[in-house]
């Protein structure tokens, strides 16, 4: 069975749906983009493109398949075994989202991609130029060890970037029933907020599911329109801050370490922690708003404090 290149294969659909959206937004006045924020993402994505090409792509193949001569399982490469490969590789992905939220060493790279204060389809390819290589070796390697071929892996891993594309919009409004089991643009809007009542939800790629089984669900409420970007923006579109800013944080504050203990919470603490409680990690934005909603009523909402 072959496996074909279906993000390369993806890419002309790519572009014809930013500038389908743009006309659109043009026409409608729907959605949101801006012209310097829509050109950082675009360079974002084919730098993303690139950085495999720079050594860390083939080092994770051959890693993969050698680790492939000691699987578990004599997996075939069937339509059966792609169907299961893909499930069980979205349940690895939502758990890797999920990580990559709550360690900072993670969030280093995954920052890259909610960095846009916009959200459109250009958002979807503003993607980290960093940590694609030790995320793959951490969160992919078991898989192989499993038994499915690394080809099947990166195939399935295409077929879900490609379907978590079209969810960057908000052209599409609620999908009814399939809600309940599909991630879809509503969804995906409250993964991208910095509202504190959407803060850190819906990790999804494509089921849903894997979300409201772990607690982590959040609907998007007709009240309170996401706003998008993180919780301190950058304030700037130039590809190096963005791809690098908060692993320049990391070094910054492992300089002022004076412990072990420190060394840690500043690499592998959530975004936001600090020895002295000082910064605010998501969780405690989160508890804040909680306590003032419930004096002040569902609206209220307090200032937020840098997390990062």
């Amino acid at each position: 069975m072959q496996f074909p290149d279906v993000v390369t294969m993806a890419v002309p659909a790519f572009v014809l749906l930013v500038l389908i959206e743009m006309a659109a937004w043009r026409v409608t006045g729907k959605g949101d983009y801006e012209t310097r924020d829509a050109a950082a993402s675009l360079l974002m994505g084919l730098g993303s493109q690139i950085a495999p090409l720079l050594g860390g792509g083939s080092l994770l193949l051959a890693v993969f398949m050698s680790a492939y001569q000691f699987r578990l399982f004599d997996i075939p490469n069937s339509w059966w075994a792609v169907l299961i490969c893909f499930v069980i590789d979205d349940f690895r992905y939502y758990w890797f989202h999920r990580i990559s939220h709550e360690r900072r060493w993670f969030w280093a790279s995954h920052v890259v991609h909610h960095s846009s204060q916009h959200y459109n389809l250009t958002t979807a390819l503003r993607q980290t130029w960093t940590g694609q290589v030790l995320a793959g070796l951490l969160f992919k390697t078991p898989l192989v060890l499993l038994g499915f071929h690394p080809l099947m892996l990166a195939f399935v891993g295409g077929v879900n970037l490609i379907y978590q594309f079209w969810i960057h919009t908000e052209m599409i409004d609620r999908m009814g029933p399939l809600e309940w089991i599909f991630n879809t643009p509503s969804h995906h809007r409250v993964h991208h907020a910095t509202n504190p009542r959407y803060l850190d939800s819906n990790y999804a790629g494509v089921f849903i599911i894997w979300d409201r089984m772990f607690g982590t669900f959040v609907p998007e409420s007709r009240d309170e329109k996401c706003r998008y970007g993180i919780v301190k923006n950058l304030g700037t579109f130039n590809p190096i801050i963005i791809s690098f800013h908060e692993w320049i944080g990391i070094l910054k504050d492992l300089r002022s370490a004076k412990s072990l203990r420190e060394v840690c919470g500043y690499t592998l603490g959530p975004p936001g922690w600090s020895p002295d409680g000082s910064r605010m990690t998501t969780q405690m934005i989160k508890q804040r708003w909680a306590r003032l909603k419930g004096g002040q009523g569902e609206t209220a909402e307090p200032a937020l404090a840098p997390a990062e």
